[in-house]
């Protein structure tokens, strides 16, 4: 989780790998009028929002495994989830997940968007993440971590915090997610 740019989607998919779970970009799944917004360099709203938290929940909640499936297995998705009352719509849905909080300064984010080719996100919507970021500094299942250190390093603590928490190894529940939230305002 955290504003663009700060590496979301290439650590969420650098995790997936390392765990062997389904990687899901949460951009995948904003109607195209939130997409149309964010093109122009326009905030989206708590209502624009509503629907799309809600169908991130609906791949957040657990699955029943079915007979011959292999067991478990655990899930990626990238979202920004700047205020907490998005996170905690994604927590209703599975007890079981944390969020991988990459932190970096508004400069280093507006840089990383301004470099990025034929992304829909609008450089000047950074201030506006900002300004909505609710920092998780007092939440219990958030890792935060230091954006602009190499993503091998980043993939390795969350990894490791992973283990730490019980959600890879043996008992790799269907419900088990890290929310490395890629999406945006």
């Amino acid at each position: 989780m955290g504003v663009s740019g700060c590496g979301k989607s290439s650590v969420a998919q650098a995790c997936a790998t390392a765990l062997g779970w389904r990687l899901l970009e949460g951009d995948a799944y904003h109607p195209a009028s939130n997409i149309e917004k964010m093109s122009a360099g326009i905030p989206l709203t708590d209502e624009d929002r509503a629907g799309w938290l809600d169908r991130l929940a609906d791949l957040l909640a657990p699955q029943p495994v079915t007979a011959g499936e292999g067991g478990p297995a655990g899930v990626v998705l990238t979202c920004s989830a700047l205020r907490r009352k998005y996170r905690d719509r994604l927590r209703a849905a599975n007890t079981r997940m944390g969020f991988a909080f990459l932190d970096l300064s508004y400069e280093d984010a507006l840089q990383r968007v301004q470099s990025r080719p034929g992304h829909f996100f609008s450089p000047t919507l950074v201030a506006t993440q900002f300004s909505t970021l609710e920092r998780p500094i007092d939440e219990a299942d958030v890792l935060a971590l230091n954006a602009m250190l190499p993503i091998a390093t980043l993939q390795s603590q969350v990894v490791a915090w992973a283990g730490q928490q019980g959600w890879i190894g043996a008992a790799a529940d269907p419900a088990a997610s890290i929310s490395s939230k890629d999406s945006h305002p």
